[in-house]
């Protein structure tokens, strides 16, 4: 715990942090994807860690590295962790943009929906970063 308190005190915080993403900058289409939502209005207000270039041990309160690698983690200001679709859901909820769809995905039966998806993402992710990493050579 002292660890991963001196990984997030050593990272510089926007001033009014709504919430803390942790992301795999090692994998092709994640720093795709977090480059395009860092690019919207709000996202300043967001702390984006990337996981990839951490050193091992836990990231975060009950977050280990390997973990936040494997599956889209956020932090929340209150100190709650979530992740996949409600960890998006958070993420959509602090981007004016996205907002709406946020609160659609925050519910427990759209969130859980959200949730199948990414997982079904996440066993298609190696095949498609393979593609995304082929189709760039």
């Amino acid at each position: 715990m002292v660890r991963e308190t001196a990984i997030l005190q050593k990272t510089p915080r926007p001033a009014a942090t709504a919430l803390t993403v942790f992301y795999d900058g090692a994998c092709p289409l994640c720093r795709r994807e977090i480059a395009f939502y860092r690019r919207r209005r709000g996202a300043a207000q967001i702390l984006w860690l990337d996981v990839s270039r951490l050193p091992e041990g836990e990231v975060a309160p009950g977050l280990s590295r390997c973990a936040a690698l494997a599956r889209f983690h956020v932090l929340l200001p209150d100190g709650r962790r979530l992740s996949g679709g409600p960890a998006f859901a958070a993420v959509w909820r602090a981007l004016p943009a996205f907002r709406p769809l946020g609160w659609v995905f925050g519910f427990r039966a759209t969130g859980w929906l959200a949730d199948r998806a990414y997982a079904a993402f996440l066993r298609l992710r190696p095949l498609l970063q393979r593609r995304l990493v082929s189709g760039s050579n």
